[in-house]
């Protein structure tokens, strides 16, 4: 054990906000910076020491913590003995990109801390989240990090299509096995999701920029503005390659055709987040913007919390966030999500903590509009939610009809899988019925020499997910194309039996 009274002599310290009067007027990174680098760096060095290096560690488990396998008591302990270089090193050994982690990620791993057991007696789990970020920043601001170009070149060449967290982690893990790789992304920067659907304030683009220069250096090719299928063709792809992999995301939208859906101002969750990043970006103001709205946000998730933070700065006149399920308890409850499973508790982001109101177990019944077709009114009803037989979520109103005030709606519900398009139909490859892609133990689709991984194979899912899939069918890939791999590979694919997909 690292440190036996780590946890009984310190008391957890999470990572600070700036002030919210501050926060929302620009689109900063939310957390504060110390003016003293090395009182922050001292500060996380402290809160690594409670760490317990347990015996069983459950935070690198993949059932419940981490499915990168972060080798977190390894790294919390060099970094409680100030060794930052070696951290680093431990934590890049399994996590391509920690900073995208250790910033955006919900931390299945500090759920899965020992520590979390009982939180009044321990004081809550270890800063996994905040270690790690403090690693990855130190690491890139004292020179730690660099190129990795491969020794040697195979001479096979792989098409990586999508330029998300999985792409990039299959990318840079089969460049620097030796294979010319190339990234192909049907939008005008790199970065999927990562670039254009988590807002400027919770993930600044140059931590993105940074790691794609990283990749370039490594041999890493990449290809902007090009959605495969219609501006490259599928043939011309596989000509040009010996292995594809498709990391394309599950960016189809979830909506709700309820009555007074057609109207001006009702939109999807990605309608107004894409083009609030692209402003940031400096690609002019928004289309879509809350600026003195009233705006109601249909969905209790992160990508509603997203919208919620975007909203407060544009300037929304008020913004309200629906939930069609109950309230969950602030404290883990052990008969419904015992340790170390997810617990099933409030979770309050930092766009809450800004401003807004919170409703729950209410649905949108439908929307009122003027005589110039713009929605004005959203009419609500007090609801119930159960479960069929199948799983089906069904939502019954239980309660009277009322109406709030709505210029601006919002769905922000989820999303349903990936995008049917050319680059699909000409692999003559079909969705399962979640709307996914499937493969085999291999990761390798219907088609042959064809791979898929990420939100495309499992359905809108975490940051950490997303990379140990990249990593996983990277070495998939690098099996397939010279006969045996040295790559890791954290994770095994989710198959379907044949009857459900």
């Amino acid at each position: 054990m690292a440190d036996p009274r780590g946890f009984l002599d310190i008391s957890k310290r999470e990572a600070r906000y700036r002030p919210v009067a501050e926060r929302v007027q620009d689109w900063d990174d939310v957390y504060a910076h110390d003016e003293n680098p090395l009182r922050e760096l001292a500060e996380v060095s402290e809160q690594a020491r409670r760490c317990m290096d347990c015996g069983i560690p459950f935070c690198h488990s993949g059932t419940a913590g981490c499915p990168l396998g972060n080798l977190i008591p390894e790294w919390n302990d060099l970094v409680r003995r100030g060794r930052w270089d070696a951290a680093s090193s431990r934590l890049h050994a399994t996590n391509n990109f920690p900073e995208f982690t250790g910033t955006i990620c919900p931390a299945p791993c500090e759920s899965a801390c020992v520590l979390s057991i009982s939180e009044r007696s321990t004081g809550g789990s270890v800063t996994i989240k905040r270690i790690e970020k403090t690693i990855a920043h130190e690491s890139w601001a004292e020179g730690i990090i660099g190129p990795e170009p491969p020794a040697s070149r195979s001479g096979r060449s792989v098409g990586v299509v999508g330029s998300g967290p999985a792409g990039l982690a299959a990318a840079q893990q089969l460049t620097r096995a030796g294979h010319d790789v190339t990234v192909y992304e049907r939008d005008d920067r790199l970065g999927g999701l990562l670039r254009y659907g988590i807002p400027e304030y919770k993930l600044q683009k140059s931590d993105i920029d940074r790691r794609i220069a990283q990749m370039r250096a490594e041999g890493t090719d990449f290809v902007v503005n090009c959605d495969v299928g219609t501006d490259l063709a599928v043939a011309e792809l596989r000509a040009r390659h010996d292995a594809v992999v498709l990391a394309i995301g599950a960016m189809e939208g979830r909506d709700n055709r309820v009555p007074g859906r057609e109207l001006a101002g009702v939109h999807l969750a990605m309608e107004h987040l894409v083009p609030a990043n692209k402003e940031c970006e400096g690609d002019g103001p928004s289309p879509i913007s809350a600026a003195g709205k009233h705006v109601v946000i249909i969905g209790g998730g992160d990508t509603g919390a997203d919208c919620l933070g975007t909203a407060h700065r544009q300037g929304a006149a008020s913004v309200v966030q629906l939930d069609y399920n109950p309230e969950l308890p602030t404290d883990r409850d052990d008969t419904r999500s015992p340790w170390p499973t997810w617990p099933l508790v409030m979770r309050t982001s930092s766009a809450h903590a800004e401003g807004g109101e919170r409703r729950f177990q209410v649905a949108v019944q439908r929307f009122v509009g003027d005589s110039a077709g713009n929605v004005t009114t959203m009419v609500l009803a007090e609801v119930e939610v159960t479960r069929e037989a199948d799983g089906r979520r069904v939502v019954t109103p239980v309660g009277e009809e009322f109406e709030i005030p709505c210029d601006m709606a919002l769905f922000a519900i989820g999303f349903a899988g990936v995008r049917r398009g050319p680059l699909l139909d000409d692999l003559q490859l079909e969705p399962d019925r979640r709307g996914n892609l499937s493969c085999g133990s291999d990761w390798q689709t219907d088609a042959p020499g064809v791979y898929v991984c990420g939100d495309a194979h499992r359905g809108a899912s975490l940051v950490v997910w997303a990379i140990a899939e990249g990593r996983s069918t990277a070495r998939a890939v690098d099996e397939f194309l010279m006969g045996a791999s040295d790559l890791p590979s954290p994770v095994r694919p989710r198959t379907l039996p044949l009857s459900v997909r």
